[in-house]
């Protein structure tokens, strides 16, 4: 199994982040050009939930949309899912997305570092790391702090 990373510091606490994350109502909104809609399709986000993404406008040429199988939650902190639908699965087998807010030391009421994580395996020699899924989170994981400070 391969491994990509990446991660941000947000002005924004772990707790605050992650549940807005995993809030489909709030989530849909804090950038739309990434993630236009989000909606449990069974479950309420606790393990063995599945959640869908509708992706926005900047990611339609890579990926319109995408299921997942929620696998780990630890309230206020992580959330891991497996896919289970979508264009990612024409390229990769498994294809498994952590996300975790991390506290940051002396800072835990104001910031976090917020890490994107996939375990993944091409279904082909030819299909590169999902480098773009990779910024496209990252991207996105910044935007939860412009959000935070406009509402």
């Amino acid at each position: 199994m391969r491994t990509l990373k990446g991660e941000v510091m947000i002005n924004v606490p772990a707790p605050t982040a992650w549940g807005m994350f995993m809030n489909n109502e709030v989530v849909s909104k804090i950038n739309p050009q990434f993630l236009a809609e989000a909606e449990y399709l069974q479950g309420d986000g606790s393990p063995g939930s599945l959640r869908h993404f509708k992706l926005g406008p900047a990611l339609r040429g890579f990926v319109k949309e995408s299921t997942q199988k929620i696998e780990k939650v630890e309230n206020g902190r992580l959330v891991s899912y497996s896919l289970v639908d979508g264009e990612l699965r024409n390229m990769y087998d498994p294809y498994k997305i952590t996300f975790t807010f991390m506290p940051e030391p002396g800072y835990e009421q104001k910031k976090c570092k917020a890490e994107w994580k996939a375990d993944f395996e091409p279904l082909n020699p030819d299909v590169p790391p999902p480098e773009k899924a990779r910024e496209a989170a990252l991207d996105f994981l910044r935007s939860l702090e412009k959000f935070h400070c406009s509402v």
